[in-house]
């Protein structure tokens, strides 16, 4: 199963939108634009079709943890 798979599956699975996943990954201040987002969700045979890369797929999982669970804090003491 390659990320493309997973990305589309999670898509799916969580009901987002282009918009959604924009929020997620901004959330790792990761950015990305709709045409980058389509591309990764074409076809493989298609001509705009575009290869979901391990860094992209990570930060989308790390900012739908934030997301989620929202940040974690800060238990660093303060003295």
């Amino acid at each position: 199963m390659s990320n493309n798979d997973i990305m589309k599956k999670l898509r799916v699975a969580l009901k987002f939108t282009d918009d959604d996943i924009i929020e997620v990954l901004s959330l790792v201040d990761f950015k990305v634009t709709k045409t980058e987002l389509s591309a990764i969700f074409r076809k493989e045979d298609h001509p705009n079709f575009k290869p979901c890369g391990d860094q992209f797929l990570r930060n989308f999982l790390n900012g739908l943890i934030i997301y989620k669970r929202g940040r974690r804090p800060d238990t660093r003491s303060k003295s």
